[in-house]
């Protein structure tokens, strides 16, 4: 069995998943290695694969293998393997048997050649020296014979020895090797050996590292090797091994772990304890430092030295790799537009990567962290034209990854990062309020699964500790504080914070207070009867003991007390006279007791003679206020009044006019037994208030009693609460009593309050407070809250009130700062200030300003309302009075602290002298070009406004030109487009009265300057000219500063300058080359710059060749003068009247010929009528607008020195036709 193993270093990182080859009936070995040990999943064409004689799935650590055993034509599917986020796709395809020579199969020796590993000759020697065994050397060499792997594989790519993984201890040597069958190969293969994702180590060669190839001309085998010398922790890690040559790859990963020195010493401690104490170290690896990104950054001196720092040896090879990284890379011929360097995507979007192809045949692959990418619902990949996308839906953390487009060798990559979307809060949190001891849960939801959110309390971040005080617990969206036991430290404000928000709650802990439900109340009972006295407390935990006048009651056979739950009973059987009295509860550890008194209601029964009157017996008869019956509204009022009679008498139950016989009437019952007459109201009402009569007759008589029964209940809800004030955290509320107090007075109220988006009310007091105004604090400035009261009375609790309209707690603003007086007049002053320095989460509305006089406590507002400058000026003040001045910032809040003036100020002018303060860079002279902009701002102080005036060389400015604009505080000379004639001594003046200040500004207009006048050649000598020149007669105002001077050819006329800025006015220019003629000229510089112009030289310097002197042969002038003579001549026309007709002829003649035009042989050369032009000897009459006088001869003259010549024509000009529509003048029709 040959396995073919399939490694990931990282495998949630890196990948290298290739699709392997096996024959029928084999058996495959794919093995995964995850960073952490985590579960993974094996998938058979999107099918999980489960454990089975013919697959097995094995884990150990993070080492994670699927065998796939006897393999058939069926298993040639694709396969996956996921952890957690991370999935790879692999595929098996099978390869048919090749037919094996018998020889072969059963020849000892092949067998032997091809499992027997080869023995590494390349090997390098281990170190001598060491005491310790050496485990340098090949991986493979570390192994025992039998042990060894199989690193000669039937490969379908181009190693037929791979790299295997290794370990090596602190400071050894190892070394790993590749091989690669050279046969099929046109040219050597190339190799990188790689750390991790991009690391070329070819780079870091040096002390450390060593890569060494060769090549076996026998065997055809390339060897490569990479060494590592004296290995260091931080050695370890992911390392690949690439081969390619021409259209073929190969890649190979492997592992080196890299094991902290062993101790050498030996232990003498020997027992139970042997070897439990721990003595390992912390190995803190160095960061990874690229030594070429230094050496591109550093200048070429500091490259010796970082060499030598970081063990580079071989410092030609250095250069030469630095001078090819330096190289811009060569324009790709595969791709037109390659990727860009990186993208960025939103969790949860979609993003399209776009090339461009030379080829639009080509076809491309796209590779994600070196696998390959298959289309799938979430890749897509398309085609248009030359232009290939690859488009990523609904794109998660998984995708943040390198991603590769292909060509044959050619390739693109980019860097794809996934954004996460930032984490919102979308429940918050709710306030709480609990009991000491009690647990309590925060709650809030986020937008996002799995997100990380921080705790804090009171602004201190929230762990566990080992008091499981605080958990934490998530549920999907859903994230939970947990306290346990709550104290009163665990009183204040806790927060949950994400990368999107925040949340605030406040908790708040009471000490248990144990609530009465039921009070016993008083009995009255007749003797042998029942007692039973009653309470419900909130705690069921809490025991108690009962008082008879101050005397402990203990339990006997007539007296039993139980405790059941909440209820405490006291039952009290055959009750005697002597029970009668004040009966306790005093529940144990709370300092309150319930009370109730028991009264013997003896009934003394006399005896009558038949016929005896009915008699009603009760102790409680009467209207007064000691007689009345109170029953809470909706309990059961029963009255049971004794009576007697004989006979037996007939009740009557009446209330006002209304009689209540005996029957039961809904809530209303009355019920007669011997010897007592029973009325029972169910769920008493408040209009069941009222004197209640009883009537019982017989014949014997009648007897009445009247019974005051009045109902209570809770209070009215009061009307919703107003909000008075707000603070930083605090809030003044009022109210109005209920309309209704329930029959009993109102002893306090309760108030609640919440956040305005919660549900959740929060109970501010327990007691009742007795003021119908409230200072609610402890909250959280900025948050919207709500309040609502409640009222009690001895009844009870009323519902609450509507809320308050909504409200934030903000506090005032701090004081304005820096209060000053910035200016003063008879009637005004001029104010200013900064703002507060702590504004708080509301916004500033406004200032306002107030003044009193001194002396005076009252305030007056300066503005009606408020203000948003910072600085005012406040008018129609008194002149002469001392006033006082005050500056408040209002908020939502309310007004902040005032800031005042430090001392009351009068309202006065003050008299100030004039004076210019001239700005220093105008106290030399201002130089500014031709058509530049002058803005001159000067300052200036006086009071009242001074009068400013500008004049310049002593004259007035005018206006047109200057723009002149005047304040109390400065004045401003501007001038749009300045010009030369705007230079000059600007001088200005300010003046109060007879006082003045005066300030002068120099200004010097500059601009280029003309051109030298007068070059001359002076002499010529050898390859030397001597020039000279005067300076030009406009020097643009400035100096000038030197000159440029200017050789040329005068074949070519390419002109070259030969000096630059030279000072004088002659020189010599040297260096000209024998037989050339040559012409100069000459700029003229000032500070602006070259004059437009140059001079030019009227004669040229002609450099003779040395020892030959030019004889010019002697020719003849030739006589070029001829006489005029008309080439072309006048023709003779006819033309219409009124339209422009033109007479042309040619001429030649030297010199140029002086032309006259005439007509009828009158020269018409200054008539306006005629135009004459003239163009290469081509000559035209325009004559205007002819009419019937123009017609007649004209003749052209050509006159020069050498002769003349004349030519002429005729012109006829003829009417216009007249139309056929026209009549004919009288005289015409005559005629004809």
């Amino acid at each position: 069995m040959h396995p073919f193993l399939l490694t990931y270093p990282a495998f949630l990182t890196e990948s290298s998943t290739k699709t392997q080859t096996a024959e029928i009936g084999a058996t495959v070995i794919f093995e995964a290695e995850t960073e952490k040990p985590v579960k993974v999943r094996w998938l058979r064409d999107s099918k999980d694969i489960a454990s089975s004689y013919k697959y097995t799935i094995s884990a150990e650590g993070n080492l994670h293998s699927l065998t796939i055993n006897n393999i058939a034509q069926e298993d040639a599917l694709g396969y996956a393997v996921i952890a957690g986020m991370s999935k790879v796709k692999f595929e098996l395809k099978i390869k048919e048997s090749e037919v094996k020579e018998p020889e072969k199969a059963v020849s000892p020796d092949p067998a032997v050649a091809e499992t027997k590993p080869e023995e590494p000759k390349e090997a390098p020697p281990a170190p001598t020296g060491s005491s310790a065994p050496d485990t340098s050397g090949t991986v493979s060499d570390c192994l025992p014979e039998s042990h060894r792997p199989d690193t000669r594989q039937d490969l379908t790519g181009l190693f037929t020895e791979k790299p295997q993984s290794g370990e090596v201890n602190v400071g050894e040597n190892i070394t790993f090797v590749a091989r690669v069958c050279g046969e099929s190969l046109l040219k050597k293969p190339s190799v990188k050996w790689i750390k991790g994702k991009w690391m070329d180590l070819a780079s870091k060669s040096g002390k450390h590292l060593q890569l060494k190839e060769h090549y076996d001309r026998n065997s055809k085998v390339y060897t490569f090797e990479m060494h590592i010398i004296a290995a260091k922790a931080n050695f370890a890690g992911a390392y690949r091994c690439e081969v390619s040559s021409r259209d073929k790859f190969d890649s190979c990963n492997f592992d080196l772990v890299v094991h902290g020195n062993k101790n050498n010493y030996i232990s003498t401690d020997a027992g139970e304890d042997s070897g439990e104490l721990d003595f390992s170290i912390h190995l803190f690896t160095e960061p990874e430092v690229d030594v070429w990104e230094i050496l591109q950054n550093a200048p070429p001196s500091e490259y010796e030295k970082i060499a030598f720092q970081y063990g580079i040896t071989d410092l030609r090879g250095m250069l030469k790799r630095l001078k090819k990284m330096k190289k811009e890379e060569k324009k790709s011929a595969a791709f037109l537009r390659k990727l860009d360097p990186a993208y960025q995507v939103e969790k949860g979007h979609k993003i399209k990567l776009q090339v461009e192809v030379a080829n639009p045949d080509a076809e491309v692959k796209w590779l994600k962290n070196g696998q390959e990418i298959h289309p799938t619902g979430r890749y897509i990949f398309e085609s248009v034209g030359n232009k290939r996308f690859l488009t990523i839906n609904n794109c998660t953390l998984a995708d943040d990854a390198a991603y590769t487009c292909t060509i044959g060798e050619e390739k693109t990559v980019t860097e794809l990062f996934v954004k996460e979307p930032p984490v919102l809060i979308v429940r918050n949190l709710e306030d709480q309020m609990v009991m000491k001891g009690e647990r309590v849960e925060f709650e809030c939801e986020v937008s996002e699964e799995g997100a990380q959110v921080k705790w804090e309390k009171d602004g201190v971040e929230l762990t566990r500790d080992e008091s499981f005080k605080y958990r934490f617990k998530k549920d999907g969206c859903k994230h939970v504080l947990i306290i346990n036991d709550v104290t009163k430290e665990d009183c204040g404000h806790y927060r949950v914070k994400t990368n999107g928000g925040q949340s605030f709650a406040e908790l708040m802990v009471q000490e248990k207070q144990l609530e009465v439900y039921q009070n016993i109340a008083d009995l009255t009972v007749k003797a042998k009867d029942q007692a039973v006295f009653k309470c419900e407390v909130s705690d069921e935990n809490v025991k108690g003991i009962w008082y008879k006048n101050g005397v402990e009651v203990k339990p006997d056979a007539r007296t039993h007390i139980t405790h059941i739950g909440r209820i405490h009973k006291l039952t009290i059987d055959d009750v005697k006279p002597e029970d009668e009295g004040d009966y306790t509860f005093v529940p144990e550890g709370y300092a309150f007791n319930l009370s109730a008194k028991l009264n013997f209601l003896e009934v003394k029964i006399d005896f009558v003679p038949r016929q005896d009157p009915p008699k009603i017996h009760l102790d409680c008869m009467g209207r007064t206020a000691e007689s009345t019956i109170l029953v809470v509204a909706g309990n059961k009022l029963r009255l049971d009044v004794p009576i007697t009679g004989d006979p037996a008498p007939t009740v009557v139950w009446t209330k006002g006019e209304k009689a209540y016989m005996d029957n039961s009437d809904g809530r209303v019952h009355v019920e007669s037994t011997k010897g007592h007459c029973i009325f029972t109201i169910e769920g008493a009402e408040r209009q069941d208030e009222g004197v209640y009569s009883v009537i019982v007759r017989n014949p014997a008589g009648e007897d009445t009693a009247d019974i005051n029964v009045k109902v209570v209940d809770v209070p009215d809800p009061p009307e919703a609460p107003r909000i008075l004030s707000v603070g930083e955290d605090s809030c003044v509320v009022q109210w109005d009593p209920p309309l209704f107090d329930g029959g009993q007075p109102v002893i306090g109220y309760v108030l609640e309050r919440k956040k305005k988006k919660s549900y959740r009310w929060m109970r501010l007091n327990f007691d009742p407070f007795k003021e119908t105004t409230y200072e609610a604090k402890r909250m959280i400035e900025g948050v919207p809250y709500e309040m609502r009261v409640y009222a009690v009375n001895a009844i009870g609790m009323s519902r609450p009130s509507a809320a308050s309209q909504p409200f934030v707690p903000v506090a005032p603003t701090s004081e304005p700062t820096g209060l000053c007086v910035d200016d003063i007049s008879d009637t005004t002053i001029s104010l200013k200030w900064r703002p507060p320095e702590r504004i708080g989460s509301a916004e500033l509305e406004g200032y306002g300003v107030e003044y009193c006089k001194e002396g005076s406590d009252e305030w007056i507002p300066a503005f009606p309302s408020l203000t948003e400058s910072t600085s005012v000026i406040v008018c129609d003040l008194p002149t002469g009075e001392k006033m006082q001045f005050r500056v408040r910032a209002y908020n939502m809040a309310g007004p902040s602290l005032p800031a005042t003036l430090q001392q009351a100020v009068t309202i006065r002018e003050i008299m100030q002298r004039p004076k210019i303060w001239l700005p220093r860079n105008l106290r030399q002279t201002l130089i500014k070009k031709v058509g530049e902009t002058i803005n001159l701002v000067i300052p200036f102080q006086g009071k009242p406004r001074p009068q400013v005036t500008w004049t310049k060389n002593d004259e007035l400015l005018d206006p047109k030109q200057v723009s002149i604009r005047n304040s109390d505080t400065d004045t401003i000379l501007f001038i749009r487009k300045s010009e030369r004639k705007d230079s000059g001594k600007y001088e200005v003046q300010v003046q109060i009265e007879n006082v003045q200040d005066r300030a002068s500004v120099n200004i010097q207009i500059v601009d280029l300057p003309g051109p030298p006048q007068n070059l001359k050649v002076i002499d010529v000598w050898g390859f030397n000219v001597a020039l000279e020149w005067k300076p030009p007669k406009d020097n643009g105002n400035c100096e000038i500063t030197g000159y440029t001077i200017q050789k040329a050819d005068k074949k070519t006329m390419d002109w070259y300058t030969v000096y630059e800025q030279y000072r004088r006015t002659n020189c010599v220019v040297s260096d000209l080359i024998m037989g050339n003629e040559y012409m100069f000229r000459v700029y003229a510089m000032n500070m602006v710059g070259l004059s437009p112009e140059p001079c030019l030289s009227k004669d040229s310097a002609y450099i003779q060749k040395t020892g030959i002197v030019y004889k010019p042969p002697s020719y003849k002038e030739h006589d070029f003068s001829e006489a005029p003579k008309f080439t072309h001549p006048l023709v003779s026309r006819s033309v219409i009247a009124g339209y422009n007709a033109t007479l042309s002829c040619s001429v030649r003649g030297i010199p140029k010929p002086k032309i006259t035009w005439y007509k009828n042989k009158m020269d018409i050369t200054n008539e306006a009528k005629y135009r004459m032009f003239s163009n290469q000897g081509v000559l035209t009459l325009e004559i205007r607008k002819p009419c019937p006088f123009d017609g007649g001869v004209y003749m052209c003259k050509a006159v020069n020195d050498s002769g003349e010549d004349i030519i002429e024509c005729k012109l006829e000009v003829r009417c216009k036709y007249m139309p056929l529509t026209q009549k004919l003048p009288r005289n015409l029709h005559s005629n004809s």
